[in-house]
């Protein structure tokens, strides 16, 4: 498995992005998601990481938008046929690191109560629960968690 910072505009990560979108319009209604789009994952203050498999394939992505106060986690996506492999683990390793030498003071994320892995997973990284943040409204289908960074 390999994770590096890339760019999101390629094809095949275009198509992982539309498959994450697929997955959570099963989900969420659209006034509870919260997704960045293309454009906005291209900013300076992105960090985009890709997980590939051993023969290259794209199979997991992961952003953090980096703030003078805070990053945000954001489309955190692993291949349904690639899960239970440490990948999405690994893509939240690089963005922690990635936001500690950003000099970013927390970690903060928005997802849904409909994705218990995904929790359990933030959980397991130190991330607590908290009230909604930076302009989002409170949701009975968001859950909002942070992470102070060392």
């Amino acid at each position: 498995m390999n994770i590096s910072l890339e760019t999101p505009d390629q094809p095949e990560v275009i198509a992982l992005i539309a498959d994450l979108d697929a997955y959570q319009d099963t989900l969420y209604p659209p006034e509870s998601r919260h997704a960045l789009d293309l454009a906005s994952l291209k900013r300076d203050n992105v960090r985009f990481f890709v997980a590939r498999d051993g023969q290259g394939r794209a199979v997991g992505c992961c952003a953090v938008v980096l703030r003078a106060d805070h990053g945000e986690i954001k489309r955190m996506y692993v291949r349904p046929d690639c899960r239970g492999q440490g990948i999405a683990g690994g893509l939240l390793r690089a963005v922690e690191a990635a936001s500690a030498e950003a000099r970013c003071p927390r970690l903060m994320l928005e997802t849904g109560p409909y994705q218990p892995e995904a929790l359990g997973l933030y959980a397991s990284f130190g991330y607590a629960r908290r009230g909604p943040y930076a302009g989002y409204r409170d949701d009975p289908l968001s859950v909002f968690m942070e992470k102070p960074l060392a």
